[in-house]
């Protein structure tokens, strides 16, 4: 009789064990599968499709697909794709183009003493014309990118570092307004209400969508580095008031290389007649030269 209640104070503690242990096993199979699932969003997430070789010194800067004309291919921007007589007078750098839907093609050039960037246009006919922009005030000289409106009149430009704006310029050549003979005036702004860093390349995807490639190497901005960013506008940037523009980073753009080291996000290019998003990432080190890719991203 005595040791009844020894037992019975056994048989508890050995059931709450029991409990204990499959509440833990419950615990860790329901980390695991949280772990194990995509995030929310993953549904509507960009995912790789596919990648080709991006030469160095022709394809390592910025790209843009062509609409106009039909069966245009696409154009790429690097080194080696800057003409001498650019090069002679100062224009050393050229940064991700754009081309409009009725066509036509835009390609940044940034000199480090001129004091004004520089916007070289090729017409739908073919000829070739450039548009200057004397810099303003507290405006950084890089000009590393440009994405054109769907309605083709107003063309959105980026600046190298830690910024909350996007300049916004009619659009040269398409626009009306513009002459190559006259300074190219900053029209309006994009006001970012998140900071965004090293922005390489943006393109419209929609009337009032951005998608961008920031090169960002510290990823203290969105928690990763080398971020694919969406930026939702308020409404279609033009010539009158500023809009602001709500940023999301969608995921890390791909980061492979035979090479270990600091890889660099270039351009970026949305074809909206497949729904293709591609981006230039360059391999750090010798890989530079061998495994440099385009990247190939669509809607999953």
């Amino acid at each position: 009789m005595p040791l009844r209640p020894v037992r019975r104070r056994a048989r508890q503690a050995g059931a709450a064990r029991t409990v204990r242990a499959s509440l833990l096993a419950l615990a860790v199979a329901t980390v695991t599968a949280l772990a194990a699932a995509p995030p929310a969003a993953a549904a509507d997430a960009w995912k790789e499709i596919g990648s080709d070789r991006a030469a160095p010194l022709t394809e390592s800067q910025g790209l843009a697909s062509v609409e106009v004309p039909a069966g245009s291919p696409n154009r790429y921007t690097g080194i080696g794709t800057i003409p001498l007589s650019l090069s002679l007078r100062g224009w050393n750098h050229v940064g991700d183009p754009d081309a409009s839907y009725d066509g036509y093609y835009v390609e940044p050039y940034q000199s480090d003493s001129a004091g004004a960037k520089m916007y070289r246009v090729q017409a739908p006919g073919g000829a070739w014309s450039e548009y200057v922009h004397a810099l303003r005030p507290g405006e950084a000289l890089n000009n590393s990118w440009v994405a054109i409106t769907p309605d083709s009149q107003w063309m959105l430009s980026g600046e190298w570092g830690t910024m909350t704006r996007f300049l916004v310029f009619p659009t040269p050549g398409a626009n009306p307004a513009t002459s190559p003979s006259a300074d190219l005036p900053q029209a309006s702004a994009v006001r970012l209400d998140h900071a965004v860093r090293d922005v390489q390349g943006c393109d419209f995807s929609g009337p009032t969508t951005l998608l961008c490639s920031s090169d960002d190497p510290e990823g203290t901005l969105f928690g990763v580095t080398k971020p694919l960013l969406q930026i939702d506008l308020s409404a279609p940037p033009g010539g009158g008031s500023d809009v602001t523009g709500h940023v999301t980073a969608l995921r890390q753009l791909p980061l492979r290389s035979s090479c270990s080291g600091s890889f660099e996000a270039e351009g970026v290019d949305y074809d909206r007649r497949s729904g293709t998003l591609r981006v230039i990432v360059v391999s750090p080190g010798f890989c530079v030269l061998t495994d440099s890719k385009t990247y190939r991203l669509t809607r999953g």
